[in-house]
Protein backbone atom coordinates (compact mmCIF):
# COMPACT_ATOMS: atom_id res chain seq x y z
CA UNK A 1 0.00 0.00 0.00
CA UNK A 2 0.77 3.76 -0.64
CA UNK A 3 0.45 5.55 2.47
CA UNK A 4 0.58 9.01 3.96
CA UNK A 5 0.74 10.28 7.22
CA UNK A 6 -0.46 14.00 7.67
CA UNK A 7 1.76 16.00 10.63
CA UNK A 8 4.76 17.49 11.78
CA UNK A 9 5.28 16.26 15.41
CA UNK A 10 6.50 13.05 17.30
CA UNK A 11 3.26 11.55 17.32
CA UNK A 12 3.75 11.45 13.44
CA UNK A 13 7.26 10.32 13.54
CA UNK A 14 5.74 7.08 15.71
CA UNK A 15 2.88 6.30 13.74
CA UNK A 16 5.13 6.28 10.61
CA UNK A 17 8.07 3.94 12.04
CA UNK A 18 5.18 1.43 13.04
CA UNK A 19 3.51 1.71 9.24
CA UNK A 20 7.30 1.42 7.99
CA UNK A 21 8.16 -1.68 9.58
CA UNK A 22 4.72 -3.05 7.77
CA UNK A 23 5.48 -5.30 4.90
CA UNK A 24 2.26 -4.20 3.59
CA UNK A 25 3.84 -0.56 3.09
CA UNK A 26 4.97 -0.20 -0.31
CA UNK A 27 6.17 3.64 -0.37
CA UNK A 28 5.63 5.99 3.15
CA UNK A 29 4.88 9.54 2.32
CA UNK A 30 4.64 12.59 5.67
CA UNK A 31 3.41 16.18 5.50
CA UNK A 32 5.15 17.62 6.18
CA UNK A 33 7.21 15.37 8.13
CA UNK A 34 10.40 16.44 10.28
CA UNK A 35 14.15 15.45 10.58
CA UNK A 36 12.95 12.07 11.98
CA UNK A 37 10.56 10.91 9.47
CA UNK A 38 12.78 11.49 6.66
CA UNK A 39 15.06 8.62 7.78
CA UNK A 40 11.74 6.76 6.92
CA UNK A 41 9.62 8.24 4.79
CA UNK A 42 9.56 10.58 2.56
CA UNK A 43 8.57 14.21 3.41
CA UNK A 44 6.79 16.44 1.34
CA UNK A 45 6.40 20.28 2.38
CA UNK A 46 2.77 20.67 2.07
CA UNK A 47 0.60 22.03 4.62
CA UNK A 48 -1.95 20.06 6.66
CA UNK A 49 -4.82 22.21 6.14
CA UNK A 50 -4.35 22.63 2.70
CA UNK A 51 -6.41 20.09 1.18
CA UNK A 52 -5.91 21.26 -2.28
CA UNK A 53 -2.01 20.42 -2.43
CA UNK A 54 -2.60 16.87 -0.49
CA UNK A 55 -5.37 16.05 -2.73
CA UNK A 56 -2.92 16.64 -5.82
CA UNK A 57 -0.48 14.63 -3.62
CA UNK A 58 -2.62 11.96 -2.92
CA UNK A 59 -3.49 11.83 -6.76
CA UNK A 60 -0.07 12.11 -8.18
CA UNK A 61 1.71 9.30 -5.71
CA UNK A 62 -1.59 7.03 -5.94
CA UNK A 63 -2.04 7.29 -2.17
CA UNK A 64 -4.71 4.10 -0.73
CA UNK A 65 -4.63 4.94 3.02
CA UNK A 66 -4.31 9.09 4.76
CA UNK A 67 -3.67 9.02 8.57
CA UNK A 68 -4.48 12.64 9.80
CA UNK A 69 -2.19 13.20 12.76
CA UNK A 70 -3.52 16.66 13.88
CA UNK A 71 -6.77 18.01 15.34
CA UNK A 72 -7.01 21.19 12.81
CA UNK A 73 -7.40 19.03 9.66
CA UNK A 74 -10.00 16.98 11.05
CA UNK A 75 -11.99 19.74 12.60
CA UNK A 76 -11.68 21.82 9.20
CA UNK A 77 -13.23 18.58 7.62
CA UNK A 78 -10.78 16.56 5.77
CA UNK A 79 -12.48 13.54 5.59
CA UNK A 80 -15.40 15.04 4.14
CA UNK A 81 -13.29 16.99 1.29
CA UNK A 82 -12.20 13.20 0.33
CA UNK A 83 -15.39 12.06 0.38
CA UNK A 84 -16.75 15.29 -1.55
CA UNK A 85 -14.53 14.50 -4.81
CA UNK A 86 -14.92 11.71 -7.39
CA UNK A 87 -11.57 11.52 -7.90
CA UNK A 88 -10.22 10.90 -4.05
CA UNK A 89 -13.46 9.18 -2.70
CA UNK A 90 -12.01 6.14 -3.14
CA UNK A 91 -8.70 6.82 -0.87
CA UNK A 92 -9.21 5.30 2.76
CA UNK A 93 -8.90 8.39 5.54
CA UNK A 94 -8.18 7.69 9.25
CA UNK A 95 -9.69 10.68 11.22
CA UNK A 96 -13.58 11.18 12.13
CA UNK A 97 -16.10 13.50 9.72
CA UNK A 98 -16.35 17.34 10.27
CA UNK A 99 -19.38 16.80 12.66
CA UNK A 100 -17.65 14.33 15.23
CA UNK A 101 -14.85 16.30 15.04
CA UNK A 102 -16.39 18.73 17.45
CA UNK A 103 -16.20 16.57 19.89
CA UNK A 104 -12.62 18.18 20.23
CA UNK A 105 -13.51 21.42 18.04
CA UNK A 106 -15.96 22.59 20.74
CA UNK A 107 -15.99 21.72 24.73
CA UNK A 108 -19.31 22.66 24.81
CA UNK A 109 -20.20 20.09 22.14
CA UNK A 110 -18.31 17.42 24.08
CA UNK A 111 -20.11 18.08 27.17
CA UNK A 112 -23.16 18.24 25.98
CA UNK A 113 -22.61 15.03 24.46
CA UNK A 114 -21.34 13.05 27.52
CA UNK A 115 -24.61 14.39 29.40
CA UNK A 116 -26.76 13.30 26.46
CA UNK A 117 -25.29 9.71 26.80
CA UNK A 118 -25.02 9.19 30.73
CA UNK A 119 -21.05 9.56 30.40
CA UNK A 120 -19.40 10.73 34.19
CA UNK A 121 -17.75 14.08 33.40
CA UNK A 122 -17.39 17.62 35.84
CA UNK A 123 -20.43 19.83 36.33
CA UNK A 124 -20.36 22.53 34.19
CA UNK A 125 -21.83 25.73 32.54
CA UNK A 126 -20.43 27.64 29.11
CA UNK A 127 -20.72 31.85 28.87
CA UNK A 128 -20.09 34.09 26.18
CA UNK A 129 -19.10 37.84 26.58
CA UNK A 130 -22.79 38.92 26.28
CA UNK A 131 -23.27 36.89 29.60
CA UNK A 132 -19.93 37.22 31.79
CA UNK A 133 -21.99 38.52 34.99
CA UNK A 134 -23.57 35.48 34.98
CA UNK A 135 -20.75 33.73 34.08
CA UNK A 136 -19.04 35.73 37.68
CA UNK A 137 -22.32 34.48 39.03
CA UNK A 138 -21.25 30.81 38.40
CA UNK A 139 -17.93 31.59 39.59
CA UNK A 140 -19.12 32.20 43.10
CA UNK A 141 -21.11 29.23 43.62
CA UNK A 142 -17.96 27.06 43.43
CA UNK A 143 -15.66 26.09 45.07
CA UNK A 144 -11.88 26.75 44.53
CA UNK A 145 -10.03 25.82 42.35
CA UNK A 146 -11.80 26.92 39.29
CA UNK A 147 -11.74 25.44 35.80
CA UNK A 148 -11.64 27.35 33.02
CA UNK A 149 -11.60 26.03 29.47
CA UNK A 150 -11.37 27.86 25.68
CA UNK A 151 -14.26 25.82 23.87
CA UNK A 152 -12.37 26.08 21.07
CA UNK A 153 -9.27 24.73 19.70
CA UNK A 154 -5.89 26.57 21.75
CA UNK A 155 -3.02 24.13 20.78
CA UNK A 156 -3.38 22.46 23.94
CA UNK A 157 -3.44 25.93 26.13
CA UNK A 158 -6.75 26.84 26.36
CA UNK A 159 -7.19 25.65 30.34
CA UNK A 160 -6.44 27.50 32.92
CA UNK A 161 -6.76 26.16 36.75
CA UNK A 162 -6.96 29.04 38.96
CA UNK A 163 -6.92 29.05 42.79
CA UNK A 164 -8.25 32.94 43.56
CA UNK A 165 -11.47 34.13 42.63
CA UNK A 166 -10.54 37.35 41.36
CA UNK A 167 -7.67 35.72 39.77
CA UNK A 168 -10.43 33.47 37.66
CA UNK A 169 -13.18 36.58 37.21
CA UNK A 170 -9.78 38.33 35.64
CA UNK A 171 -8.87 35.51 33.37
CA UNK A 172 -12.56 34.86 32.36
CA UNK A 173 -12.62 38.40 31.09
CA UNK A 174 -9.42 38.32 29.43
CA UNK A 175 -10.82 34.97 27.47
CA UNK A 176 -14.21 36.12 26.59
CA UNK A 177 -13.86 40.26 25.93
CA UNK A 178 -10.03 40.79 25.16
CA UNK A 179 -9.88 37.34 22.91
CA UNK A 180 -7.04 36.49 24.97
CA UNK A 181 -7.33 32.78 22.81
CA UNK A 182 -8.87 34.41 19.33
CA UNK A 183 -11.65 33.07 18.57
CA UNK A 184 -11.25 29.53 20.77
CA UNK A 185 -12.39 31.66 23.81
CA UNK A 186 -15.40 33.36 21.86
CA UNK A 187 -17.02 30.57 24.54
CA UNK A 188 -15.64 29.59 27.65
CA UNK A 189 -16.39 26.49 29.72
CA UNK A 190 -16.32 26.77 33.52
CA UNK A 191 -16.43 23.46 35.01
CA UNK A 192 -16.39 21.82 38.80
CA UNK A 193 -12.25 20.79 40.07
CA UNK A 194 -12.30 17.17 40.04
CA UNK A 195 -9.65 15.79 42.50
CA UNK A 196 -7.92 12.79 41.55
CA UNK A 197 -4.95 11.67 39.29
CA UNK A 198 -5.70 12.06 35.35
CA UNK A 199 -4.80 9.14 32.89
CA UNK A 200 -5.13 8.79 29.34
CA UNK A 201 -7.32 6.22 27.13
CA UNK A 202 -6.94 5.20 23.55
CA UNK A 203 -9.48 3.79 21.27
CA UNK A 204 -9.73 2.44 18.07
CA UNK A 205 -13.14 2.24 16.31
CA UNK A 206 -14.75 1.74 12.56
CA UNK A 207 -17.99 3.23 14.06
CA UNK A 208 -19.22 -0.16 15.10
CA UNK A 209 -16.42 -2.20 16.32
CA UNK A 210 -13.47 -0.46 18.73
CA UNK A 211 -9.94 -1.43 20.29
CA UNK A 212 -8.90 -0.36 23.38
CA UNK A 213 -5.49 0.38 22.94
CA UNK A 214 -2.86 0.54 25.89
CA UNK A 215 -3.41 3.65 28.79
CA UNK A 216 -1.12 6.29 29.13
CA UNK A 217 -0.35 9.24 31.35
CA UNK A 218 1.15 12.34 30.14
CA UNK A 219 2.38 15.27 32.26
CA UNK A 220 1.82 18.39 30.63
CA UNK A 221 3.68 21.35 32.98
CA UNK A 222 6.67 22.83 31.94
CA UNK A 223 8.08 22.66 35.66
CA UNK A 224 8.67 19.75 37.52
CA UNK A 225 5.86 18.62 40.42
CA UNK A 226 3.30 19.34 37.54
CA UNK A 227 3.83 23.39 38.08
CA UNK A 228 3.79 26.04 35.50
CA UNK A 229 2.69 26.69 32.35
CA UNK A 230 0.67 23.90 30.73
CA UNK A 231 2.62 22.49 27.33
CA UNK A 232 2.02 20.08 24.59
CA UNK A 233 3.33 17.38 27.06
CA UNK A 234 6.72 16.81 28.96
CA UNK A 235 6.51 12.73 28.87
CA UNK A 236 4.35 10.07 29.19
CA UNK A 237 4.22 6.38 30.42
CA UNK A 238 2.12 3.70 29.07
CA UNK A 239 0.73 1.39 30.60
CA UNK A 240 -0.61 3.41 33.85
CA UNK A 241 0.15 1.64 36.78
CA UNK A 242 -2.78 2.43 38.75
CA UNK A 243 -5.54 1.08 35.93
CA UNK A 244 -5.94 -2.15 37.05
CA UNK A 245 -8.58 -5.11 35.17
CA UNK A 246 -11.46 -3.83 37.42
CA UNK A 247 -10.66 -0.21 36.48
CA UNK A 248 -10.19 -0.68 33.28
CA UNK A 249 -13.49 -2.77 33.05
CA UNK A 250 -15.62 0.33 34.40
CA UNK A 251 -13.78 2.39 31.87
CA UNK A 252 -15.03 0.47 28.92
CA UNK A 253 -18.53 -0.22 30.17
CA UNK A 254 -19.47 3.14 31.31
CA UNK A 255 -17.44 5.41 29.42
CA UNK A 256 -15.76 3.74 25.31
CA UNK A 257 -19.26 1.75 25.05
CA UNK A 258 -21.45 4.87 25.57
CA UNK A 259 -19.06 7.30 23.51
CA UNK A 260 -19.18 5.11 20.37
CA UNK A 261 -23.12 4.14 20.89
CA UNK A 262 -23.38 8.04 21.30
CA UNK A 263 -21.81 8.35 18.19
CA UNK A 264 -23.83 6.26 16.11
CA UNK A 265 -26.72 7.26 17.85
CA UNK A 266 -25.91 10.87 16.95
CA UNK A 267 -24.85 9.96 13.40
CA UNK A 268 -21.38 10.96 13.68
CA UNK A 269 -19.83 8.89 11.28
CA UNK A 270 -16.40 8.10 12.94
CA UNK A 271 -13.31 5.98 11.78
CA UNK A 272 -10.47 6.51 13.63
CA UNK A 273 -8.32 7.36 17.16
CA UNK A 274 -10.52 8.83 19.94
CA UNK A 275 -8.09 10.08 23.17
CA UNK A 276 -10.26 9.72 26.04
CA UNK A 277 -8.81 12.17 29.10
CA UNK A 278 -9.83 11.02 32.36
CA UNK A 279 -9.51 11.63 35.85
CA UNK A 280 -9.89 8.75 38.41
CA UNK A 281 -11.71 10.07 41.06
CA UNK A 282 -11.70 7.71 44.21
CA UNK A 283 -12.18 4.46 42.26
CA UNK A 284 -14.15 6.11 39.50
CA UNK A 285 -13.23 7.34 35.98
CA UNK A 286 -14.45 10.41 34.91
CA UNK A 287 -13.72 12.63 31.47
CA UNK A 288 -12.02 15.31 31.02
CA UNK A 289 -12.01 15.83 27.38
CA UNK A 290 -12.19 14.05 24.09
CA UNK A 291 -9.37 14.56 21.78
CA UNK A 292 -9.98 12.94 18.03
CA UNK A 293 -6.69 11.61 17.31
CA UNK A 294 -3.65 10.14 19.10
CA UNK A 295 -1.91 12.46 21.69
CA UNK A 296 1.25 13.32 21.58
CA UNK A 297 3.52 12.58 23.74
CA UNK A 298 1.51 9.54 24.57
CA UNK A 299 1.75 7.82 20.92
CA UNK A 300 5.67 7.94 21.59
CA UNK A 301 4.79 5.52 24.36
CA UNK A 302 1.40 4.07 23.28
CA UNK A 303 2.35 2.83 19.60
CA UNK A 304 6.00 1.11 20.57
CA UNK A 305 3.86 -1.33 22.74
CA UNK A 306 1.64 -2.21 19.39
CA UNK A 307 3.24 -5.31 18.03
CA UNK A 308 0.20 -6.39 15.69
CA UNK A 309 0.70 -5.34 12.43
CA UNK A 310 -0.34 -1.07 12.77
CA UNK A 311 -1.33 -1.49 8.53
CA UNK A 312 -4.04 -3.84 9.32
CA UNK A 313 -5.24 -2.31 12.06
CA UNK A 314 -5.49 1.12 10.05
CA UNK A 315 -6.44 -0.90 6.90
CA UNK A 316 -9.50 -3.33 9.05
CA UNK A 317 -10.76 0.29 10.33
CA UNK A 318 -11.07 1.63 7.14
CA UNK A 319 -13.20 -0.99 6.18
CA UNK A 320 -15.58 -1.75 9.23
CA UNK A 321 -13.60 -4.94 9.53
CA UNK A 322 -11.88 -3.94 13.11
CA UNK A 323 -13.85 -7.14 14.88
CA UNK A 324 -12.05 -9.37 12.48
CA UNK A 325 -8.11 -8.12 14.07
CA UNK A 326 -6.53 -9.09 16.98
CA UNK A 327 -4.80 -5.90 18.64
CA UNK A 328 -1.18 -7.46 20.47
CA UNK A 329 0.46 -5.40 22.72
CA UNK A 330 3.79 -5.55 24.58
CA UNK A 331 3.14 -6.14 28.23
CA UNK A 332 6.62 -4.06 29.13
CA UNK A 333 6.13 -0.15 29.91
CA UNK A 334 7.48 2.26 27.85
CA UNK A 335 7.98 6.32 29.13
CA UNK A 336 8.98 8.96 26.80
CA UNK A 337 10.50 11.94 28.34
CA UNK A 338 10.63 15.37 26.37
CA UNK A 339 13.03 18.08 25.06
CA UNK A 340 12.30 21.16 24.47
CA UNK A 341 13.75 24.66 23.66
CA UNK A 342 14.61 27.17 26.36
CA UNK A 343 11.84 29.20 27.35
CA UNK A 344 8.97 27.01 25.35
CA UNK A 345 5.80 27.40 26.26
CA UNK A 346 6.45 30.75 26.27
CA UNK A 347 9.40 32.82 23.53
CA UNK A 348 11.85 30.69 21.89
CA UNK A 349 14.39 30.32 19.40
CA UNK A 350 14.77 27.80 16.45
CA UNK A 351 17.45 26.89 14.70
CA UNK A 352 19.46 25.35 16.99
CA UNK A 353 22.15 22.31 16.23
CA UNK A 354 21.14 19.17 18.00
CA UNK A 355 23.97 16.70 18.47
CA UNK A 356 24.26 13.09 20.02
CA UNK A 357 21.52 11.51 18.47
CA UNK A 358 23.56 8.43 16.95
CA UNK A 359 24.54 7.92 20.63
CA UNK A 360 21.67 6.65 21.62
CA UNK A 361 21.31 2.90 22.29
CA UNK A 362 18.22 0.43 23.37
CA UNK A 363 15.91 3.20 23.38
CA UNK A 364 13.74 5.19 20.69
CA UNK A 365 14.27 8.67 19.67
CA UNK A 366 11.17 10.08 18.24
CA UNK A 367 11.18 13.60 16.37
CA UNK A 368 8.71 16.85 17.08
CA UNK A 369 9.94 19.68 16.18
CA UNK A 370 13.07 19.18 14.33
CA UNK A 371 14.24 19.91 10.47
CA UNK A 372 17.54 18.87 8.12
CA UNK A 373 19.33 21.64 6.77
CA UNK A 374 22.64 21.53 4.93
CA UNK A 375 22.96 18.02 6.88
CA UNK A 376 22.36 18.83 10.17
CA UNK A 377 19.07 18.36 12.38
CA UNK A 378 18.17 21.95 13.76
CA UNK A 379 15.59 22.16 16.09
CA UNK A 380 12.11 23.47 14.80
CA UNK A 381 9.27 24.29 17.13
CA UNK A 382 9.12 24.34 21.14
CA UNK A 383 8.91 20.70 21.92
CA UNK A 384 11.83 19.33 19.99
CA UNK A 385 12.96 15.34 20.46
CA UNK A 386 11.51 12.75 23.16
CA UNK A 387 13.23 9.28 23.77
CA UNK A 388 11.26 6.54 24.92
CA UNK A 389 12.83 3.71 27.13
CA UNK A 390 11.03 0.22 27.58
CA UNK A 391 11.34 -1.57 31.38
CA UNK A 392 9.82 -4.30 33.00
CA UNK A 393 8.35 -1.52 34.64
CA UNK A 394 7.96 2.24 34.41
CA UNK A 395 10.84 3.36 36.84
CA UNK A 396 13.37 0.58 34.50
CA UNK A 397 11.60 2.06 31.19
CA UNK A 398 12.48 5.99 32.93
CA UNK A 399 16.26 5.17 33.37
CA UNK A 400 16.94 4.32 30.04
CA UNK A 401 14.99 6.87 28.47
CA UNK A 402 16.90 9.77 31.00
CA UNK A 403 20.56 7.93 30.24
CA UNK A 404 19.86 8.45 26.79
CA UNK A 405 18.20 11.97 26.58
CA UNK A 406 21.33 13.19 28.36
CA UNK A 407 23.30 12.24 25.58
CA UNK A 408 21.17 15.16 23.30
CA UNK A 409 22.47 18.51 23.26
CA UNK A 410 21.48 21.65 21.76
CA UNK A 411 21.41 25.02 22.92
CA UNK A 412 18.65 26.36 25.80
CA UNK A 413 17.82 22.04 25.93
CA UNK A 414 15.24 21.50 28.65
CA UNK A 415 13.33 18.15 30.07
CA UNK A 416 11.59 17.17 33.16
CA UNK A 417 13.68 15.04 35.63
CA UNK A 418 10.88 13.83 37.71
CA UNK A 419 8.24 12.12 35.13
CA UNK A 420 6.44 9.74 36.61
CA UNK A 421 6.61 11.38 40.24
CA UNK A 422 3.45 11.28 41.04
CA UNK A 423 2.92 6.85 40.63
Amino acid sequence: MNILVLGAGGREHAIALKISQSPKTNKLLVAPGNAGTSNIAENKAINVNDFEAIKKLVTEEEIDLVIVGPEDPLVNGIHDFFLADEEIRHVAVIGPQKAAATLEGSKQFAKEFMMRHGIPTAAYQSFTSTDIKAAYAFLETLSPPYVLKADGLAAGKGVLILHDLEEAKNELRAMLVDAKFGEASQTVVIEEFLDGIELSCFVLTDGENYKILPTAKDYKRIGEGDTGLNTGGMGAISPVPFADKAFMDKIENRIVKPTIEGLKKDDLPYKGFIFIGLIKVGEEPKVIEYNVRMGDPETEVVFPRIKSDVVDLLTATAKGELDQIDLDVDERTATTVMAVSGGYPEAYEKGKEITGVDQVENALVFHAGTKTENQKVLTNGGRVIAVTGFGEDFKEALNLSYENIQKLHFEGMYYRKDIGFDL
